[in-house]
């Protein structure tokens, strides 16, 4: 049986301000902290390495593309989370006051991948989504 090995990816994006940023990632995801600069800091999201680079004019999400009947913001990132630790961060974010771009329901029901889905933006306007499988298996289901 071959063993699947995953790697840690690394994702550098723009924010408009670091200390929103900072309190975002590292408070409310309470993703801990790395490295950091005037211009930069390094988040462990989930064990990823995410780097926020301060850049007003490329942070914040334009475009959407019809999935399932919603508007998911086309440039987006975020993790696959259990179904118990997506429902403990829905309820984080949601008693938080998140405003969701797409509230945490369940997409494709009944159909190979369905999953457990919610977007929302940081506060610099980038858009994350976490979702959850029942079936871990139909992540890359046909």
């Amino acid at each position: 049986m071959t063993q699947t090995v995953t790697h840690p990816f690394h994702l550098a994006f723009p924010v408009d301000d670091l200390a929103k940023a900072r309190a975002f990632y590292g408070g409310l995801l309470g993703c801990p902290e790395g490295r950091s600069s005037p211009e930069w800091i390094d988040f462990d999201f989930y064990g990823h390495q995410i780097v926020a680079h301060l850049c007003p004019d490329e942070a914040g999400h334009r475009n959407t593309s019809a999935v399932d009947g919603d508007n998911v913001p086309v440039r987006h990132f975020g993790v696959v989370l259990s179904m118990t630790e997506w429902q403990k961060l829905a309820d984080r974010l949601t008693a938080a006051g998140i405003r969701f771009v797409i509230e945490p329901h369940i997409r494709f029901k009944g159909q190979v991948g369905e999953q457990a889905t919610m977007f929302f933006l940081d506060p610099c306007g980038n858009a994350l989504e976490f979702k959850a499988f029942e079936n871990p298996a139909q992540l890359f289901a046909h």
